[in-house]
């Protein structure tokens, strides 16, 4: 009779044990599978740098202006103006899903001068 009882509570602890092993097996198999789709998503987001020329800035406060309106458009991260001088150089990362490159020189153009705001002298030289 002893010996019954403790094959019946050997085989409920393999009955458990199996279970639990099932169990964990189940949930890193899932967590794995969704795992694999993360990166499919993320190069559909992925950054594109553009380099481009512009003419017409003055003062620091352009380069300034420039880049604060470049960042507002929706798919823009950054606006970086290089050194100032008769063509100045901005390196603008953006998400091409969401903005085009045609809408970032817009909005470059588009800016109004720190001296006058009604004036809009910047002019895209060059895109890269």
């Amino acid at each position: 009779m002893l010996l019954v009882k403790n094959n019946l509570k050997s085989e409920k602890m393999k009955l458990i044990k199996s279970f639990l092993l099932a169990f964990t097996v189940f949930t890193a198999a899932t967590n794995l599978a969704f795992a694999q789709t993360t990166p499919t998503h993320q190069t559909t987001d992925s950054l594109k740098t553009a380099t481009v020329k512009v003419k017409g800035i003055t003062c620091s406060m352009d380069l300034k202006m420039i880049s604060a309106n470049v960042e507002k458009l929706n798919g823009v991260s950054s606006c970086k103006a290089g050194k100032q001088g008769t063509t100045t150089t901005f390196e603008v990362k953006y998400k091409p899903a969401l903005v085009t490159e045609k809408e970032i020189f817009a909005a470059i153009e588009n800016t109004g001068s720190c001296e006058n705001p009604d004036q809009r002298p910047y002019k895209v030289k060059q895109k890269n």
